[in-house]
């Protein structure tokens, strides 16, 4: 990694952001800082452009409700990076409050309703820092990103090229249309399906009702 990748972080970044009005303002913007930056091979600055063509040439209404779909319904695409990893379990809450205080301890004061381990921010701060962090970073979360992006191969989704495009600047094995991947989440199953309350246990206090009565 020669140079310096922060255009392509920021870049990288905003195309992972709910597309609202004002990311699709800023997406020539963030073509033109694509196309010009030398961080990354030209492969991966073509698939980068793509997703772009792609938020731009869609209806504005159906490319936020597939980002929806795609991104919040599920965690197999989610993109805060510990529900990869802890899921809801007990360990998550400490990870973030760690990697918080990373930011802090940096000097950025983070903003915004985005939980620390949200890709978009933790790309920010990666624009920010030095480029053995960068590399270092995202060799930490590379098999995330790997498992996410070949995820989003299987869908035929642009959003692949920007965890390809990380990777790559990561110096890390990019991704693999053939690799196997979890099926997706049956999100109102496993809604419907999660207890409230756990059941009960029996009282050998309590005598069982009379069936005969």
């Amino acid at each position: 990694m020669a140079r310096n990748p922060t255009t392509l972080l920021r870049a990288c970044s905003a195309l992972l952001a709910y597309p609202d009005t004002e990311l699709c303002a800023a997406l020539p913007e963030i073509a033109a800082a694509i196309r010009t930056d030398r961080a990354l091979k030209r492969r991966y600055r073509d698939a980068l452009l793509t997703l772009v063509d792609t938020i731009a040439g869609g209806d504005e209404l159906d490319t936020q409700g597939r980002y929806v779909d795609l991104f919040d319904r599920g965690r197999r695409t989610s993109l805060n990076l510990f529900e990869h990893v802890h899921g809801d379990g007990r360990q998550r809450g400490p990870a973030m409050l760690q990697l918080r205080q990373r930011y802090l301890d940096a000097g950025m004061e983070p903003v915004g309703d985005d939980l620390p381990d949200h890709l978009p921010l933790l790309l920010e701060y990666l624009s920010c820092r030095d480029l053995a962090e960068v590399r270092d970073t995202i060799g930490e979360i590379a098999h995330i990103l790997r498992q996410l992006g070949n995820t989003l191969l299987k869908r035929d989704s642009p959003y692949a090229a920007v965890m390809d495009a990380l990777l790559a600047l990561g110096g890390e094995k990019g991704l693999d249309a053939h690799a196997k991947v979890p099926p997706p989440d049956d999100f109102e199953r496993t809604w419907q399906e999660r207890p409230a309350f756990t059941p009960p246990e029996p009282n050998p206090a309590i005598a069982p009702a009379d069936r005969t009565a």
